[in-house]
């Protein structure tokens, strides 16, 4: 009888146990679900979170790179206003250059108009003596140059002027003189030709006392002296080559030279300091000097 109710309770203690581990069993499980929940969500808000971070991240990059973009842009539009106001400045600077330019080829082109008119005038009020063999006229280095042969105004190593001399040169100063404003060179010249027996020791002394001569014939028959310029080049400016006498007679000559005036002087000074300038720029920049 004992042993049956010892037996009961032992029975009973042990369904107690087993139903009290179960129990404890069932709230582990859910406590483990509830746990497996929590780490999930805790997952998914952790996802969601880095994702938000990722997006707030992609969005500073694009503000930046717009704030950048923007940036360089408006220094880009800068930097394009200041070139276009550069090219401005030059195209302003090579018009007004071209303006200058221009200005100086018209007043040059007015200067050769009066000279050409020049010479046509002088050319046909020398006309008659053109025609009659007594001089010729002609163009050198930019130069109306009216031209006498030697043998007609002086013998052979000689200096004075001959009789049948005298009269082309006092027709010629007639028409000169018409030209008041104008100043005139009498250049001598002579052959290579060593000189022969003479008053004068060489060809360059004897180019220059013919020159002289005519000069103050000129003077003489009513040109003004201060219009009148003589020099001598002996045989160093030929027209012609000296191995032939046809060549040696042409270079034996007297010639009275139309010298530009004031106006054409400035023009021609003008163009010099262009070419001078030109020159100067084409040098290439000299290195410093050491101490």
């Amino acid at each position: 009888m004992n042993g049956s109710r010892g037996s009961g309770w032992w029975t009973f203690f042990l369904i107690i146990a087993v139903g009290g581990m179960g129990y404890l069993a069932y709230r582990l499980y859910g406590r483990n679900r509830s746990l497996d929940g929590d780490l999930g969500r805790t997952r998914t808000e952790a996802q969601n979170c880095n994702e938000t971070l990722q997006g707030a991240r992609t969005r500073s990059s694009d503000l930046e790179k717009q704030f950048t973009d923007c940036t360089m842009g408006r220094g880009g539009d800068k930097v394009k206003q200041e070139e276009l106001e550069k090219l401005s400045q030059d195209m302003q600077n090579n018009l007004n250059a071209t303006k200058a330019e221009l200005d100086e080829l018209r007043e040059e082109h007015a200067d050769a108009a009066k000279r050409l008119a020049l010479f046509k005038t002088l050319g046909e009020r020398l006309r008659k003596m053109i025609d009659a063999g007594k001089l010729t006229v002609g163009v050198r280095r930019g130069q109306m140059i009216v031209k006498l042969p030697a043998e007609v105004l002086f013998a052979s190593g000689s200096a004075q002027l001959s009789p049948d001399g005298q009269a082309p040169l006092r027709e010629l100063a007639s028409v000169l003189k018409q030209f008041p404003d104008r100043r005139f060179m009498i250049a001598g010249h002579t052959d290579n030709v060593p000189i022969g027996p003479s008053n004068y020791k060489s060809n360059w002394e004897l180019s220059t006392a013919r020159a002289v001569t005519v000069t103050e014939f000129l003077a003489s028959s009513g040109m003004n002296p201060a219009k009148l310029v003589a020099a001598g080049y002996s045989e160093y400016d030929p027209v012609r080559a000296n191995n032939t006498d046809a060549g040696r007679s042409e270079n034996r000559r007297i010639e009275i030279v139309l010298l530009p005036n004031f106006t054409e002087l400035t023009g021609l000074a003008k163009a010099a300091a262009a070419v001078s300038q030109k020159a100067d720029q084409a040098k290439p920049a000299a290195s410093a000097a050491p101490h």
